[in-house]
């Protein structure tokens, strides 16, 4: 039960100081990253599969 009273105390305390705009822009930010780092692998993947029947 304490833990769970500071779980939620913790949260409640993020809440009241950080704004909306800043955790959306927050989570939008590691969403870029996360489709960057996607993209390169998918592309890492075609370069190797096209070098594989090449040969």
């Amino acid at each position: 039960m304490r833990n769970y009273i500071l779980r939620i105390s913790l949260m409640l305390m993020v809440l009241f100081t950080a704004t909306s705009c800043e955790v959306v822009e927050g989570i939008f930010n590691v969403g870029v990253g996360v489709g960057i780092f996607i993209v390169i692998a998918i592309l890492a993947v075609i370069i190797w599969i096209v070098s594989r029947f090449r040969k």
